[in-house]
Parts: C-alpha cells; sequence; structure tokens
C-alpha cells in the first residue's frame, strides 16, 4: 500500500479549541475522519520509556501516530497535547499536530489512553540543519507568553509531567522564587530518603542562596522544558521539530542548559542561538543549577545512580 503524508491539515486540531476526546478509538476515527474509516495496519514504533508507540495506516492511505499508557495515566496526554498547542501557537518552530485524545476497553479487556498525532515522516535535512534549528528555538524563546502563566509571570497554566514525573506550574512573579518552590523544593522532597542530616542542611543552604546565584530573565520565554536530544526530530519539512514537551514560562537559559546535560549539541548549534539571542553574563555559573532539577528527577524516577551527580551540584554552590 502506499502510505501518504499525514492525515490532511484541515482534519488537525485548531489549537484554539479544547482538545477533542472519545471514549473509543474506533470512535475517534470515525467522527475525525469518516464513517468508513479503520486501521488497515499498526506498526510498534521504537522509543520512549513511558508510552507504546505505533504508527497508524488508515484505510484512506493516510498515516498517523498514536501513544497509548494504562487508561488511569490519561493527563500525561492532555498534558502533552497542550504543551504541543502552546509551542505551536508561537508559529516559531515545528511541533507535531494533535487529533485527539480517548480511552479505549481494548481487547481483551485491557483499558488503554490513547493520544492521536500528526505521523512525522523524517523529511531529508535543510541544509545548515542546526542553525536554522537555533534560530527557531531562539525565535520561540522570544515569543509573547501572555496568559500561559494565569496569575502570574511564570509558570503555565495547568501542570504537566517531566518524564514521568509530576511537574508543578504555580504562577510566580519571580522566576527565582518560581524555581525554588516548583522546581528544586518538590524534588528534594520527594528525593528525602536519599539525604542524611547534614545533606538537608546544605540543601537548605542552597535553597537559601538562589538570589545570589540564579538571575531574573531579561523576558520570559515559553519553555520546552525537557529539551534533550531525544525530544528533538527532524519533521516532514527537514527542519527540527520538539516533542514530549515539558513545557512552562521560565528563563530561555534553563532550557539551553538542558541541551548539555547528556552530551549536548553541535558548536554550530550554540554560536547560532547565542547570535540570534545573546545569554545574560555568567550563564555558564548558572548552567549546573538549571540542571539540577533533571538529575534529581532522574534520581527520583531512575534511582541511586544519580545521587553523586546531585550532591555534587549542592557542594559545587555552597563551598
Amino acid at each position: 500500500m502506499k502510505i501518504v503524508r499525514a492525515v490532511s491539515e484541515e482534519k488537525a486540531m485548531d489549537y484554539d479549541t479544547p482538545l477533542p476526546h472519545f471514549n473509543a478509538l474506533e470512535d475517534a476515527l470515525h467522527s475525525l475522519f469518516g464513517e468508513n474509516i479503520k486501521i488497515v495496519k499498526k506498526e510498534r514504533i521504537a522509543g520512549g520509556d513511558i508510552n507504546e508507540a505505533w504508527g497508524l495506516v488508515l484505510s484512506d492511505g493516510s498515516r498517523m501516530f498514536m501513544k497509548c499508557n494504562e487508561k488511569k495515566n490519561l493527563p500525561f496526554f492532555t498534558a502533552e497535547a497542550m504543551g504541543l498547542s502552546a509551542i505551536a501557537k508561537t508559529g516559531a518552530i515545528g511541533a507535531p499536530r494533535v487529533f485527539c485524545s480517548g480511552t479505549d476497553q481494548g481487547a481483551g479487556g485491557y483499558p488503554f489512553s490513547f493520544l492521536l498525532m500528526e505521523f512525522i515522516t523524517n523529511g531529508r535535512a535543510v541544509k545548515n540543519y542546526w542553525e536554522t534549528f537555533a534560530y527557531e528555538l531562539a525565535a520561540m524563546h522570544k515569543a509573547g507568553t501572555a496568559g500561559l502563566a494565569p496569575g502570574g509571570i511564570y509558570g503555565f497554566a495547568k501542570d504537566n509531567y517531566i518524564g514521568a514525573g509530576k511537574q508543578n506550574n504555580t504562577a510566580y512573579d519571580s522566576f527565582i522564587d518560581f524555581f525554588r518552590e516548583c522546581r528544586l523544593k518538590p524534588q528534594f522532597k520527594r528525593a528525602a530518603a536519599y539525604f542524611d542530616e547534614r545533606d538537608t542542611k546544605n540543601i537548605l543552604r542552597l535553597l537559601e542562596r538562589l538570589k545570589d546565584i540564579l538571575a531574573e530573565p531579561d523576558a520570559p520565554s515559553l519553555l520546552h522544558g525537557d529539551l534533550w536530544a531525544g525530544n528533538v526530530i527532524r519533521g516532514n519539512d527537514g527542519k527540527a521539530w520538539l516533542i514530549d514537551p515539558a513545557v512552562y514560562v521560565g528563563h530561555p537559559e534553563a532550557d539551553l542548559a538542558m541541551t548539555e546535560l547528556f552530551g549536548g549539541f553541535p558548536t554550530a548549534f550554540y554560536s547560532a542561538y547565542k547570535e540570534t539571542m545573546p545569554l545574560q553574563p555568567g550563564y555558564e555559573k548558572r548552567r549546573d543549577l538549571y540542571n539540577l532539577y533533571h538529575l534529581l528527577n532522574h534520581l527520583n524516577l531512575f534511582g541511586r545512580s544519580y545521587l553523586p551527580p546531585v550532591k555534587g551540584i549542592i557542594m559545587k554552590y555552597i563551598s
């Protein structure tokens, strides 16, 4: 069978309207794409450690991407859809179109939740791929954030997830206060069993010193929130697209720092980003503190192997 491009744009979610939700996958397909539409091929897609991923070929030849999880984990998908919507609304960088969320009783009595999305075909990379990615990410960081964190400047309209961990997005007028109260404190609380009395004193010292270490941004930015290489794919247009967001409004440095945590991107990316969006002085001194949040999250999700780098960063900033 010939597989054509993703489902046409007129069938995709309008990002200014609520995400459609269905109580059966079959109902979703019929409502969105026609009564006679059915799945003719289903292929498991590798990647990711939280959700199952499937490529679906429909009877009209179009192709879709479906994420699945246990029925109780539907909030993962509604949060992801909201994040992708926020990124798409900036008009700055590619993000998959979302069609709907839903739940299904499942064959054999195994109910599941799902998210139906545009299938990304991994187009041929554009010339100067990494520079283009940097310019578009910077454009997203420069986009307006009005209304994204009701009641404040930093945060987001809804709590969401960082990987499988819950992420608090309560709005604050200060980024430093937001980072303390909504990023570091909740992770330290979850990881309390890993720390002894001396560690706890060091953590309190660090939290008290944040205003001496961090800087308020020149302007708030919409962040991807979990920006490592695995959450960047090559889109249908051959440019970098963002997936699996953990969005919030914060300091753009936090996104850039995350890109450097697990190996980093090519030098051309960073040079291009800084060319269009110069960094505030002292970024290199703040970078590890932003990434402490992600290392704490990994400690809470994956265990003790992340404890040494966590303690190392704490000591770096209180010494």
